[in-house]
């Protein structure tokens, strides 16, 4: 194993503790995934918790979703990652979470309109929302897939969050980002009598457009 896979392992390991303290994640729950190269990614194992994983319990597999390295298997969610990846080749990390104030807005079928803060809409843009899929299964890439090529966040109707970046760290604060939003979301509109707040205007998001 060369020090780049070592480093992108050990970058995965941070991510994943960052997700367990920050409350997004419990358990088993996420998966955090990077490119190898053109050819393979690294993926954490399914049944681990990420409070503990270790380097090596990274799996390394093809684009076919075959494991190449590691001694677990790759996690459930894996056809989900792949499928960012083909739609997207700029894309080089991918977290899953299951972040809780996003995902009951989900449940509740409340508006998540990224919108409502510049900052917000600035590094996610629109936040779509996926239909319910059935975890670990094919489903849950098939109800992503409209949304892959013009996203950088998605929900997950009951199922999380799922955020792309150039690399690890981007990935990572894009789903902090998300949570934290949807904090503020939930007290905007309990303060409003559970109303949803009011977007940006369209020449408040055209000047946002020009900075960004």
């Amino acid at each position: 194993m060369d020090s780049q896979e070592m480093n992108l392992r050990l970058q995965i390991v941070e991510v994943c503790k960052k997700l367990h303290n920050g409350g997004l994640i419990a358990a088993g729950d996420g998966n955090v995934s990077c490119r190898m190269d053109k050819e393979s990614i690294l993926i954490t194992p399914g049944g681990v918790s990420k409070a503990d994983i270790a380097p090596r319990e990274v799996a390394k597999t093809d684009m076919g979703a075959t494991l190449l390295e590691g001694p677990l298997k790759p996690s459930s969610e894996i056809r989900m990652h792949l499928l960012v990846y083909k739609m997207r080749p700029e894309v080089s990390a991918i977290v899953h979470a299951h972040p809780p104030i996003a995902t009951a807005f989900t449940i509740a079928g409340l508006a998540f309109d990224s919108k409502v803060l510049p900052e917000v809409w600035l590094t996610l843009g629109k936040v779509a929302l996926a239909p319910y899929a059935t975890p670990a299964s094919e489903e849950v890439a098939r109800a992503i897939e409209p949304h892959v090529a013009d996203s950088r966040a998605i929900l997950l109707e009951r199922h999380g969050a799922v955020t792309f970046g150039r690399d690890l760290c981007q990935a990572w604060m894009r789903m902090e980002k998300l949570e934290h939003f949807a904090r503020t979301l939930f007290h905007a509109s309990m303060l409003l009598g559970c109303k949803a707040p009011e977007n940006l205007t369209r020449e408040q998001l055209s000047k946002l457009g020009a900075v960004a």
